[in-house]
């Protein structure tokens, strides 16, 4: 009933989702054909939609062998990964592990079988995995080595040591995130789809990463406190609370809001760099694949901003809400009419009273300037009456319809 309630007070969304099932999808994510693989190959997408239904298809879209390395690069890190969240691997077996993970690329038995993370397959089967690495180009492979060497040692670094300072914060994301961006850059301009420079400026790459971390960080905040996880900056919230957990208590909802927006508005300053670097991009398959992550990470801050829901349970964008922005975010205009919307609609909620509102109104002014959009793009949220029209009518279609396309249009959007 919740869902019907949400539908009909957003009909737009019963519209977006009827055109993204209908063939709106392969716009932004056609389908890749199969066949035309190898047996490793096929594994290894095999284990890709296995461990990821958001980035398996827009890894799937991508052109030529671009989309195979970024396929393994992908698969690495999800191994790596896996390791690192293992509990039952205990500390001075992971560290070395972790810090040596790259030299398990160059060997073609290396396989860990007593993983009990869910992923596990990536590291029973890491055979697989390494042979079609090493079949990449050697261009390919140095990107991909690199960043699994970097990120390692990050990892095993902050194992033992909490996210202090605002630094470590940064820090801790350029990790796990960050060098995700600055491999997945070098790999666009190896490939030669985008220009050198793209893969130069691990700035702006490193930028890309830290806002998608840092959005999916705090919107995480309940869900890591019950899994004992803490990655909010003690440098921020120990001004709000004695303890991480004490923001989560209703008495302390309206300080642990304040504390809320001030992290938001700290992962807004990326915002910039994120336009700046989309901008640049050329190919239409890498500029869907980079867009679609970051606009649904500017509407899921919106979401999170000054909202008491992110202490009391999950805050999530509607499916036809994320369906709109996969199929609007196609080029850097949209991408500016898009982030203008959400930052209008974190605008209007900046409390008055706070003693970061100054902040946060200054970055949302800044924001709001360079992400102007023009022409036709500045009224992209209006329904025509025809639009509208055809919207309610959908709506009046059976709950049982309506629930199970819910269900088959959720394999494409992202989580």
């Amino acid at each position: 009933m919740e869902l019907l309630k949400q539908w009909l007070s957003h009909p737009e969304d019963i519209y977006n989702l009827l055109r993204f099932k209908m063939g709106g999808y392969r716009v932004v994510m056609p389908r890749m054909d199969p066949d035309s693989l190898g047996r490793g190959l096929r594994t290894c997408y095999r284990y890709l939609n296995q461990t990821s239904r958001s980035f398996a298809a827009v890894i799937q879209a991508l052109d030529g062998e671009l989309r195979h390395a970024v396929c393994i690069f992908y698969l690495v890190l999800r191994a790596l990964d896996t390791l690192e969240d293992d509990m039952s691997i205990s500390l001075d077996v992971k560290v070395p592990m972790l810090q040596e993970f790259h030299s398990y690329l160059y060997q073609p038995s290396w396989k860990y079988t007593e993983s009990k993370e869910k992923d596990r397959q990536v590291l029973e089967d890491f055979p697989t995995i390494s042979m079609e690495f090493r079949n990449l180009s050697k261009v390919y492979q140095e990107v991909i080595a690199d960043v699994c060497h970097q990120m390692g040692v990050g990892m095993a670094e902050f194992l033992e040591k909490k996210v202090e300072s605002l630094h470590d914060w940064d820090q801790y994301c350029h990790y796990v995130a960050g060098l995700v961006g600055i491999g997945l850059s070098r790999l666009f301009s190896a490939s030669e789809l985008e220009d050198a420079v793209v893969g130069q400026d691990t700035e702006l790459s490193n930028s890309m990463g830290l806002f998608l971390q840092k959005t999916n960080i705090i919107r995480d905040y309940l869900e890591d406190q019950r899994e004992g996880r803490e990655f909010w900056p003690r440098e921020v919230w120990s001004r709000y609370a004695s303890k991480l957990s004490d923001l989560a208590k209703p008495e302390n909802v309206e300080l642990a809001v304040q504390c809320l927006n001030e992290l938001i508005t700290n992962a807004l300053q990326h915002l910039p760099d994120v336009l700046t670097y989309l901008a640049r991009l050329r190919n239409q398959s890498i500029f869907n694949f980079c867009a679609i992550p970051q606009v649904m990470a500017i509407a899921t801050l919106a979401a999170c901003y000054n909202n008491q829901q992110v202490f009391r349970g999950v805050v999530k964008i509607r499916k036809g809400q994320a369906v709109t922005l996969m199929m609007d975010a196609t080029n850097i205009e949209a991408v500016k009419a898009i982030t203008y919307q959400y930052v209008e609609e974190m605008c209007q909620k900046v409390p008055s009273s706070e003693c970061c509102c100054g902040q946060s109104q200054q970055v949302l002014s800044s924001l709001r300037a360079l992400s102007v959009p023009r022409g036709a793009l500045a009224s992209r949220a209006h329904c025509s009456p025809l639009y509208l029209s055809c919207a309610m009518l959908l709506a009046a279609l059976s709950w049982q319809y309506l629930s199970s396309l819910a269900r088959a249009t959720e394999d494409y959007v992202q989580a």
